[in-house]
């Protein structure tokens, strides 16, 4: 059996229980926070971040995995035998995927597939990937083959508060002051052919009705939805909402396995808490 190392960015936001199951390891991007650099998800969590925020109104900045980092990662393993195949954050968002391309061309070995996706939307990938490894597939048979899945992937969130967003120069205070005003709660979508992101659908009212709203409505738009795994995916929300989400994909009795997770710094940072999405994938 062909020897793989499956390595992902921190942003894939799998469950500890999922990354043990997979057995990827992480590359941890960046959080920059006043002067000083942490590791997402190693030495800093996203309750930190929005306890700085609530006391500065800043948000921290973050940066990709550079290319030695890759490097020097990922060394040990090819000197052992090993292929790596790399789940990166999409390349509009980030540039760790060029940069993983960088490191891909100095050693050999690596395989970076560009997930043109965000949090568990390239969390799939990482468990499509980890099933073909567990059948024994050549490294680059599956990169081949997670390359045609990255257009399945489908992600999407709700945002209650546009706080965060405006803070990030995402949407003007005007903006933020007229939703939160009229109780609306756009829904973020990600274009799964680079990772990029739209404002989709304005839900308006209690966000507890427009999640359970959007849940239907995105379900709906897709004819061919995979039911092996739905993720549940959240920067801090009340778990009163997660249980609502859930409770209302339960009734459908359509996946085999609901999964939900707390996104990490990187995407929380982002967003901020009142955040919370249903990623899937279609056939």
């Amino acid at each position: 059996m062909a020897k793989i190392l499956l390595s992902a960015d921190s942003t894939c936001d799998l469950s500890e229980e999922l990354v043990k199951k997979t057995g990827v390891v992480l590359s941890p991007l960046h959080i920059i926070l006043g002067e000083k650099s942490y590791d997402d998800g190693v030495d800093i969590v996203p309750s930190e971040i929005y306890h700085h925020f609530d006391a500065t109104g800043i948000l921290p900045k973050t940066s990709a995995v550079n290319t030695q980092e890759y490097i020097d990662k990922f060394q040990p393993y090819i000197d052992q035998g090993y292929d790596v195949i790399h789940i990166n954050l999409g390349s509009a968002l980030s540039s760790s995927y060029s940069n993983c391309v960088a490191a891909a061309e100095k050693t050999g070995h690596i395989y970076p597939i560009d997930s043109c996706n965000l949090s568990t939307g390239s969390g799939h990938l990482v468990m499509e990937a980890a099933r073909r490894i567990a059948q024994g597939m050549e490294a680059s048979d599956i990169a081949e083959e997670l390359k045609t899945l990255v257009s399945k992937c489908q992600s999407s969130f709700v945002i209650d508060k546009l706080n965060y967003l405006r803070a990030g120069g995402r949407c003007s205070t005007l903006a933020m002051l007229g939703a939160n005003l009229l109780q609306l709660k756009p829904c973020i979508e990600v274009d799964n052919t680079d990772g990029s992101m739209t404002v989709g659908k304005k839900y308006r009212g209690k966000y507890d009705r427009a999640l359970i709203q959007y849940v239907h409505e995105k379900l709906e738009q897709f004819p061919k939805i995979r039911d092996e795994r739905i993720f549940i995916t959240h920067a801090g929300v009340d778990q009163k909402y997660v249980d609502i989400v859930k409770a209302e994909i339960e009734r459908l009795n359509f996946f085999k396995n609901i999964d939900v997770t707390r996104a990490g710094c990187t995407i929380s940072s982002h967003c901020g808490p009142g955040t919370l999405g249903i990623l899937f994938m279609t056939e």
